[in-house]
């Protein structure tokens, strides 16, 4: 008999992480729609949207948005500033909370993590259990709440926790997996954006079932290895494992947007806005880094990666924004005027500090 445990695997997604902490911060905000970002300038604004609140995603709003179309969809918002370095500091706290559980735990993100419990359940009942102490523990602690999606693998999980927010629990056992998938739109699958949606949707392709469905040889044809990708995930497959610190050999975030990005200046934007969420898992994981990677993904699907290595370990936040930057920069002058649907950091090469090491010196 399998023993259910190997396959339990647990996703923690923080509820509007940047806008639930300001809204904690500042309770007079409560029910009102909150849009954390660049100053709108009365909509003539060139930055992005961060996150924003459930209130203000009732208008429309999304993250990585321009901040002009979330001032026009949404003028009387509250407008916050990015305040990463209170969001990190919190950040910290949750996970702290979350590492208390036994099993292999993964960061992925300042407001997200995965977990193996491994041999400290021994049943999806008892997974529950634990997913319910660790969204109180966060709640009584930081004040915060947390969706959580608990599945036989991390992609399911993944989608899972993004099923029932804010303050969701769902769980999909392995004999529920296609009952669960297959009526789901095909944008729930992670990396699915709206041009891939437009293209799937030609195809006569609405659903996960339907994609499942499909026949994989034309996927490929249209997309690639993204293709055989998006049909695994569409029949539950996924063997990626849950990493331990000990085991990062990059440290990567990416977002892949509603609409395609042509603005040079919004897409600095959310460099940036990458580059301090992947800075903050470095940090918290005490790697110094020697390698940042530029991921982007055009509008015809098309994805390069561009790369810049140092000669020294590095740790600096304004390292990582400014050597994609210049990757960014260089991908464009050579590439001209580009339409991207996904923008990715990451760094590699990664340096262990050993406990009570606070500085370069010894690497430099």
């Amino acid at each position: 008999m399998m023993n259910l445990s190997e396959g339990i695997k647990f996703h923690v997604d923080m509820d509007s992480f940047y806008s639930s902490v300001e809204v904690r911060e500042n309770p007079e905000l409560k029910g009102y729609p909150v849009i954390v970002g660049s100053d709108p300038k009365d909509g003539t604004g060139r930055g992005v949207v961060s996150t924003c609140s459930y209130e203000a995603r009732e208008y429309g709003v999304g993250s990585a948005m321009p901040i002009s179309k979330a001032y026009r969809l949404c003028p009387h918002a509250v407008f916050l500033p990015v305040n990463m370095k209170l969001y990190k500091q919190v950040s910290s706290k949750v996970m702290e909370i979350i590492k208390k559980f036994t099993g292999k735990f993964e960061q992925v993100s300042v407001d997200e993590a995965y977990l193996d419990p491994g041999d400290s359940v021994k049943n999806y009942d008892e997974a529950v259990l634990s997913a319910q102490w660790i969204k109180n523990e966060i709640y009584q602690q930081e004040k915060l709440t947390c969706s959580i999606g608990i599945a036989p693998n991390k992609a399911i999980a993944k989608i899972a926790s993004d099923f029932n927010k804010p303050d969701g629990l769902t769980v999909v056992r392995p004999d529920e997996v296609e009952q669960f998938l297959s009526p789901l739109p095909v944008s729930k699958i992670p990396g699915i954006g709206r041009k891939t949606n437009e293209t799937l949707d030609k195809l006569g392709i609405q659903t996960i079932g339907d994609l499942k469905n499909f026949d994989v040889q034309i996927l490929i044809g249209k997309f690639g290895k993204s293709g055989l990708r998006m049909y695994q995930l569409a029949k539950g497959i996924d063997h990626r494992e849950v990493e331990e610190q000990n085991e990062v050999k990059s440290i990567s975030k990416e977002d892949t947007f509603d609409e395609d990005i042509a603005d040079p200046i919004l897409a600095e934007e959310i460099i940036d806005i990458l580059s301090e969420e992947v800075h903050s898992s470095l940090t918290k994981k005490k790697y110094l880094f020697k390698t940042v990677t530029l991921k982007v993904r055009l509008d015809d699907f098309t994805t390069f990666t561009r790369s810049k290595t140092f000669v020294s370990y590095r740790s600096e936040a304004d390292v990582i924004k400014k050597g994609c930057k210049e990757l960014m920069n260089q991908f464009i002058r050579n590439n001209g005027n580009c339409k991207f649907r996904l923008l990715g950091v990451e760094v590699s090469k990664l340096f262990k500090m050993k406990d009570g090491q606070t500085t370069l010196t010894d690497f430099l």
